[in-house]
C-alpha cells in the first residue's frame, strides 16, 4: 500500500469517527470547523488521484446527477406490517393469544418506541452499504440508496459482513421545523408533518436535497442470509448498536405484561420531549425461536404489536370545502380549516373523503368541528362540535371543476368522477401510471418530466406521447440528447406492449392489470370491449354490475373515444396475441383462496397455481374446481359447501403443484 493510500485510509477513519460520535452517539469532539477541516483535507486528496476514490469514503455520500424516477426491488423477508392495539383491552388480549399459543413458557417483551417515519431495509456487502429499499408493499419497495447514503446516522461502512439491517428514517423535530420555516420564506407551502417530509425528502430524485434535509435512521432489525442474526430481539439491538447504527435507547426488556404496560405508559406522558415523533410503542417476544413457534398472519406476526397512542384531537372551525381530482377522476372534497395546532402541528386542511361522509357527520361550511390526527398522522374531522350560525351545505358539482366534463356516480359505488380521461387535473397522474413498469413500461419517464411535458403543453393526454420528437425531448430541463433518444426509443416501444396492458392504461376505474387480462382475453379486441353491453361484460369471469357499468361509461364519454382513436393512430395493439393455452398439472383447474395458508402468502398461492396452467378465481360459482382454504376462512369456504366444491388445504395443493 502506498502512503497515499495509508494517508487516504487514516483520514476516512478518522472522519467515520467522528461522523459516527456525532450523528450517532451525540458525543462531539471536535467543533464542526475542525470537523470541515479534515472533510476539505480528505476531499483535496482524493481530487488528486481520482483512481483511490471509495465508494464508501465520507465524501462521496452525496453524487451523482438527479435520477429521473426509481427502480424497484424485492425484499430479502417481507417487510409485513404489525397489527394494532388501540387500547389496553386489546393490549391485553394479544398477550393472552401468545400465552395460549405457547403455554406455559417464560417469555418477555422487548419494547421499542414506534417511530414516526419511513421504514427501509438497507443491506451491506463486506460491510459496506450496497443498497437501500423502502417498504414498498412489503415485497417490493423503492430503491433509495442515493438518497440513503446522505443520512449521516447510517454508516457507509462497518465490520458485520454481509447483513441487512432495518429501521426507520425519521426527520427529527427540529429540522421540519426548519425546512417549514424556510419554505414559508420562499413563499412555499408548509409539510403537513415531520412523517410525510421524511417519506418526500428520502424519494426526491436528486440526493443533494435529500442531504439538506438533515434525515436521521434508527435500526431495529438485523438479518443474515435471510434469516434474524440473533437468537434474541435483545442481542439483535446490542449487535446493531456495536456495529456503529443509531438504536433508540428508550428501549426494555419487560419480563410481562404488566412491565410493557408501564414502559407504555411512561412514554405517553414523555413524549413531547423527544426530538423526534412517535406515535406508539412496539412490543416484540424477545427470543427468536419463540418468535418462529408463533408464526405469521398473512399479513403481519403473531409475536409483535404496536401499541398506538390515542390520536390528538382540536376544535377549529370548517372554513370551506374544496374540490380536489385524482388519477381515476375521483372528486375528493376537502376541508379547509380555520389552522390550529393539532399534536404540535399545524392543521390547515383535512379529507373529507365523499359524500357520504360529509352526510354521516351532518356537517356544512361555518361549522365548529373536533379535528383528530388519526395515528398522529392524518387529519381527520370526527364530528361537528356547534352548528356554525350561517352554516351553509356543500354539494359536490355535478360538473367536473377542472374540465367541465359530466360527473357519474357509479350505482354501489360512494365516489363521483369525472369521466373525462384527458382532464387536465388527472393528466400528469395519468400520464405517469401509463409508463409504470408493470402498465406500458416506458423507461425514464418520471415525475420531473411529466410536470415539465405538460407545464409546457407538450402533452395533453396519454396520446400525444406518440407524437414528440427526440428534439423536443432534448429541450427539456436537465435532458442531454441521449437521454431524449433513449426516452423516445421507450416511447415507441411501447407500442409492442399487448391489449392487456392498453386497457390498463387507459385509466378506466377497476379495470387494473387483473381484469385487463381477463377482458382482453374474453373478448380478443379494444372494440369488443368498447362495443359490448353490460351483460356482455359481465359473461367474463370476475366482472361484476360495477365493473361492467365502469367500462360502458367510460366507452360511453367522446373525450375517451377520441383518446382510443388517438392511440389506434399511433399503433397500439388492440388487438389480443393467440397465445397457445399454459399447459402444467393444473391445467382446465379453477382454484378460489380463502383465509391464512400456513407458509404460502396469497400472491405466492396465485402465481403458483397460474405458473402451473390453473386459473384463481376470486368468488366460488359452479366453475370452481378448489376451494383452498386456510385459518380464518370466510363465507367463501360456506359457499363451497353448499355447491359441494372440494375443499383443499395447502399440503393438497402442494402435492398438485409438485405432480
Amino acid at each position: 500500500m502506498s502512503q497515499t493510500e495509508i494517508e487516504l485510509e487514516k483520514l476516512r477513519a478518522e472522519l467515520r469517527r467522528h461522523e459516527h460520535l456525532y450523528y450517532v452517539l451525540d458525543q462531539p469532539e471536535l467543533s464542526d470547523a475542525e470537523y470541515d477541516r479534515l472533510m476539505r483535507e480528505l476531499a483535496s486528496l482524493e481530487a488528486r488521484h481520482p483512481e483511490l476514490v471509495t465508494s464508501d469514503s465520507p465524501t462521496q455520500r452525496v453524487g451523482g446527477k438527479p435520477r429521473e424516477g426509481f427502480v424497484k426491488a424485492r425484499h430479502s423477508m417481507p417487510m409485513l406490517s404489525l397489527d394494532n392495539a388501540l387500547n389496553p383491552r386489546e393490549l391485553r388480549e394479544f398477550d393472552r393469544r401468545v400465552r395460549d399459543l405457547i403455554p406455559g413458557e417464560e417469555f418477555a417483551y422487548v419494547a421499542e418506541l414506534k417511530l414516526d417515519g419511513l421504514s427501509v431495509a438497507v443491506r451491506y456487502r463486506d460491510g459496506v452499504l450496497h443498497q437501500a429499499v423502502t417498504r414498498g408493499d412489503g415485497l417490493t419497495g423503492e430503491d433509495v440508496t442515493a438518497n440513503a447514503r446522505t443520512i449521516r446516522s447510517l454508516p457507509l461502512r462497518t465490520n458485520g459482513g454481509d447483513f441487512e439491517v432495518r429501521g426507520e428514517v425519521v426527520m427529527p423535530r427540529a429540522a421540519f421545523m426548519r425546512l417549514n420555516q424556510e419554505r414559508e420564506e420562499a413563499g412555499l407551502p408548509r409539510y403537513a408533518n415531520p412523517r410525510n417530509s421524511a417519506a418526500g425528502s428520502l424519494r426526491v430524485l436528486d440526493p443533494s436535497i435529500t442531504a439538506g434535509r438533515q434525515l436521521d435512521f434508527y435500526a431495529y432489525f438485523y438479518i443474515v442470509n435471510g434469516d434474524y442474526g440473533r437468537p434474541s430481539q435483545w442481542d439483535a439491538l446490542e449487535t446493531l448498536a456495536e456495529l456503529g447504527f443509531k438504536v433508540n435507547p428508550a428501549r426494555q426488556k419487560c419480563a410481562g405484561l404488566t412491565e410493557l404496560e408501564e414502559f407504555i405508559h411512561e412514554w405517553e406522558t414523555k413524549r413531547d420531549s423527544l426530538p423526534y415523533e412517535i406515535d406508539g410503542v412496539v412490543a416484540k417476544v424477545d427470543v427468536l425461536d419463540q418468535q418462529r413457534r408463533l408464526g405469521w398472519t398473512a399479513k403481519a406476526p403473531r409475536w409483535a404489536i404496536a401499541y398506538k397512542y390515542p390520536a390528538r384531537e382540536a376544535e377549529t372551525v370548517l372554513e370551506e370545502i374544496l374540490v380536489q381530482v385524482g388519477r381515476t377522476g375521483v372528486l375528493t372534497p376537502v376541508a379547509v380549516l380555520r389552522p390550529v395546532t393539532v399534536g404540535g402541528v399545524t392543521v390547515a386542511r383535512a379529507t373529507l373523503h365523499n359524500e357520504d361522509e360529509i352526510a354521516r357527520l351532518d356537517l356544512e361550511i361555518g361549522d365548529k368541528v373536533l379535528v383528530e390526527r388519526s395515528g398522529d398522522v392524518i387529519p381527520k374531522i370526527v364530528r361537528v362540535t356547534q352548528r356554525g350560525e350561517s352554516r351553509r351545505p356543500f354539494r359536490l358539482p355535478e360538473a367536473c371543476p377542472v374540465c367541465g366534463s359530466n360527473v357519474v356516480r357509479v350505482e354501489g359505488e360512494v365516489a363521483r368522477r369525472c369521466v373525462n380521461s384527458s382532464c387536465p387535473a388527472r393528466l400528469k397522474e395519468s400520464i405517469l401510471h401509463f409508463a409504470r413498469r408493470s402498465v406500458m413500461d416506458i423507461d425514464g419517464l418520471g415525475e420531473a418530466l411529466v410536470d415539465q411535458l405538460v407545464d409546457r403543453k407538450l402533452v395533453g393526454s396519454v396520446a400525444d406521447l406518440y407524437d414528440l420528437t427526440a428534439e423536443q425531448l432534448a429541450g427539456l430541463d436537465r435532458m442531454a440528447e441521449k437521454s431524449a433518444a433513449n426516452l423516445h426509443a421507450s416511447i415507441a416501444g411501447s407500442r409492442t406492449q399487448p391489449l392487456e396492458r392498453v386497457l390498463n392504461g387507459l385509466g378506466i376505474p377497476f379495470v387494473g392489470e387483473r381484469t385487463g387480462q381477463i377482458l382482453a382475453r374474453a373478448f380478443g379486441t379494444l372494440d369488443a370491449i368498447a362495443a359490448a353491453d353490460p351483460a356482455r361484460l359481465q359473461a367474463a369471469e370476475e366482472v361484476g354490475p360495477k365493473v361492467a357499468e365502469s367500462i360502458r361509461g367510460f366507452f360511453s364519454e367522446p373525450h375517451n373515444r377520441e383518446l382510443v382513436e388517438r392511440l389506434r393512430g399511433a399503433e397500439l395493439r388492440f388487438t389480443e396475441e393467440s397465445r397457445g393455452p399454459q399447459i402444467g398439472s393444473l391445467t382446465g383447474k379453477t382454484f378460489v383462496l380463502t383465509g391464512t395458508l400456513p407458509s404460502l402468502t396469497r400472491e405466492d398461492a396465485k402465481a403458483r397455481i397460474e405458473a402451473s396452467g390453473g386459473k384463481v378465481s376470486t368468488a366460488v360459482s359452479k366453475k370452481t374446481s378448489f376451494v383452498v382454504a386456510g385459518e380464518d376462512a370466510g363465507s367463501k369456504l360456506e359457499k363451497a359447501r353448499q355447491l359441494g366444491i372440494a375443499i383443499i388445504g395447502e399440503p393438497e395443493l402442494m402435492e398438485m403443484l409438485n405432480a
